[in-house]
């Protein structure tokens, strides 16, 4: 039972994963001087395979089509317009037009006359809308600068009668060329410097990506933290009863049927990647059947989440015994012959065989990873099963290696239908989380933060009691004696649910901050008892205020809010946040609460918490139409949402920003940050800047 220790660890930790939002299309820049002061600008595109953008000539009714900004100057005039590769031209079916568009890669240039010597840098922006053949990501926009470095070749004021350079001219490996790159994918950069001896001045051309569809998390990292959790998911299956006893079978089996050690070293080796391989196929199935951008609108979906939750309460109930999740037996009867067959085709069925025989115990588990996924974009539910199969095969390669090491694994028992049960407990407890993020996102306040605490407390009360040996299922093995890991556990159980208890009457509950509704959706937002003090503090708040996280006086109308801080000449604090933003929760659960920067929320501030999932309906007076996906908006969290992608080119949330009574930016916008001290000087700085 010492195995039983990690997972309630693994079961928040999965849970806790960030979600990302998929972004095709990345962009590079490159100057080219043609000489006399000419230059050609070039924005290269690079495109994910699948995906594609369109021209900047699309007939109406048609997708957004591809256009180009570039800041007005007095240090450069442009000459002609922007200048497209050839691209394809088809007859879309789904538009019912022809259109034409651009894969994989595509080189815009434009080209200009420098009228100065000093250093300057162009601002540019590119728009665009990218689509694969079954979907497609709503419109964004990507900044691009072009620096110029000082010149000593003297400005020509003569115009002169130069042609437009052709488009390989803009080749970036020509040897004559000077360029520095910087990649913005994913928010990185990388540096290619191309020496020339021709070309006099060197530019550093940089791009600045903001993408409507950006987040504030690395999708690597998010990715490697997904690839973690799913290899814990795959260990705790490796204890359960369908796993655990096919590792000494399969082993003993390989070991005995090769000629030598050697060869039966190299067919565990090959089961493994092929349990590997079959798993990964599932992830991909998941992502080409569902596409890569639309598992992102699962987070705050009020059906996907009430489907999350009974999906995951099916899956509690079979882990705890009600019954079993199978495959039908001719399945495995067909695939049970085919692993008869010798050589590398009996293998892959033989661990194809082992996929279906333990679909009981592994599918559930499988499948809240999938969940989990989805909360991801692109090739999450890949690096999931990559991450669990890995688990899984790893033992069977280890043990063909080192056949000794077997003496040293439990004998198979009751402990492996305990694991079932564990993992039943906390899949239910789970599965609330989704339902949970239902009402938040209706606001129907049928699940507010006691009744959930009370839920939870519960489960794991029972669990408690279980792992105690105090109740038994009617499939349990009978308990004489429970082991010192079990009794562990047991008590690590037990504490969790005091350390819950407080959280009824209000308390913060930090460690487990963003499961729970928050603070303020619950019955009794300033605690059990205070009422009273709750009546007062909301009858001496401005009109359209409300008390908010941490009781910090929020505004949830944006003009109110502005309206107010010109009233009391404050700074503006706009929150973008979500009712189901798990990373909301953490900011305003663990950072706000922070003496020094709570004085400043409260006293140097105005705060207007703007909620993009907010499913309340808009007033007829302020639905309109959408600038990005030319739909009407209906909803208060759509305005919310419509406003941040167009003014900070980003959908991520939280998502901070100061600003003063005309609307610009204080300083650089905030996303999430636990640093409690780098959050206090970012609010320090924009407060000081609002003073000058």
């Amino acid at each position: 039972m010492k195995k039983l220790f990690f997972f309630i660890a693994t079961f928040f930790a999965v849970s806790n994963l960030t979600a990302q939002i998929y972004d095709p299309v990345s962009f590079t820049t490159s100057v080219k001087e043609l000489g006399e002061n000419k230059y050609t600008l070039s924005i290269i595109a690079k495109i994910d395979k699948g995906w594609h953008i369109y021209s900047q000539n699309v007939p109406q009714g048609g997708p957004a089509p591809t256009s180009f900004t570039f800041q007005p100057s007095k240090n450069y005039k442009k000459t002609g317009a922007v200048i497209e590769p050839k691209g394809h031209e088809v007859d879309d079916p789904v538009f019912q037009m022809r259109i034409k568009f651009f894969e994989d890669k595509a080189i815009f240039t434009q080209n200009i006359e420098r009228k100065t010597n000093d250093a300057f840098t162009i601002d540019a922006a590119v728009f665009f809308m990218v689509c694969n053949d079954n979907s497609c990501l709503p419109p964004g926009e990507k900044e691009v600068k072009f620096t110029f470095k000082k010149s000593d070749t003297p400005i020509q004021n003569a115009e002169t009668a130069s042609a437009l350079t052709e488009q390989k001219n803009t080749d970036l490996s020509s040897k004559d060329e000077s360029i520095t790159r910087q990649d913005t994918t994913n928010n990185t950069t990388d540096s290619v410097t191309i020496a020339s001896k021709d070309t006099p001045e060197i530019l550093n051309n940089s791009v600045s990506t903001v993408s409507s569809v950006s987040s504030p998390v690395k999708a690597e990292e998010s990715l490697l933290k997904l690839f973690f959790f799913s290899f814990l998911g795959g260990l705790a299956a490796l204890f359960t009863p369908c796993v655990f006893p096919m590792i000494p079978m399969t082993v003993s089996f390989f070991t005995k049927q090769s000629k030598n050690k050697a060869a039966g070293i190299r067919n565990a080796m090959m089961y493994g990647i092929f349990i590997i391989v079959i798993y990964v196929i599932l992830g991909s199935l998941v992502t080409a059947i569902f596409g890569a951008d639309a598992l992102n609108a699962l987070a705050t979906n009020v059906i996907f989440n009430i489907v999350f939750f009974l999906l995951l309460l099916v899956f509690a109930l079979s882990f705890l015994g009600a019954f079993e999740i199978v495959l039908p037996s001719s399945w495995l009867t067909k695939i049970d012959q085919k692993s008869e067959i010798g050589g590398a085709f009996g293998i892959f069925f033989m661990a194809l065989a082992l996929a279906v025989v333990s679909f009981s115990c592994t599918g559930p588990i499988v499948g809240t990873l999938l969940v989990q996924a989805a909360s991801q974009a692109g090739i999450a539910p890949i690096i999931g099963m990559l991450g669990f199969s890995l688990a899984i095969a790893l033992p069977f390669t280890l043990f063909a290696a080192f056949p000794g090491w077997m003496n040293s694994l439990p004998k198979s028992g009751g402990w492996l239908n305990s694991v079932k049960v564990v993992l039943g407990f906390l899949e239910l407890a789970l599965a609330f989380k989704f339902l949970s993020n239902a009402d938040l996102v209706l606001q129907l306040h049928l699940l507010e933060r006691e009744v959930f605490l009370a839920i939870w407390i519960a489960i794991f009360t029972v669990l408690a009691f279980y792992l105690f040996g105090k109740i038994q299922l009617s499939h349990d093995s009978p308990v004489t004696h429970i082991s010192v890991g079990r009794l562990s556990l047991g008590i690590i159980v037990l504490s969790f649910v005091v350390y819950m208890i407080p959280g009824l009457w209000g308390a913060p509950l930090q460690y487990i901050s963003g499961f729970p509704p928050a603070k303020q959706y619950s019955e009794s937002p300033n605690g059990f008892g205070n009422a009273v003090v709750q009546n007062a503090e909301q009858s001496s708040l401005p009109e359209g205020a409300e008390s908010g996280p941490n009781g910090i006086q929020t505004f949830h109308d944006y003009d109110k809010g502005l309206a107010y801080a010109k009233k009391v000449n404050k700074p503006v604090m706009i929150d973008f946040t979500g009712y189901a933003c798990v990373n909301c929760r953490k900011m305003e659960e663990r950072v706000w609460p922070d003496p020094k920067v709570l004085n400043v929320l409260n006293n140097d501030v105005v705060l207007i918490s703007l909620y993009v999932d907010d499913k309340r309906p808009l007033p007829k007076e302020e639905q309109a139409v959408s600038k990005i996906t030319g739909k009407v908006l209906k909803y208060t969290g759509q305005k919310w949402s419509e406003l941040q992608i167009l003014k900070y080119k980003t959908n991520a949330q939280p998502y901070y920003v100061l600003m003063d009574h005309n609307e610009k930016d204080l300083n650089k916008p905030s996303a999430y940050n636990p640093d409690i001290n780098a959050y206090y000087e970012w609010l320090q700085e924009g407060i000081l800047n609002f003073k000058k």
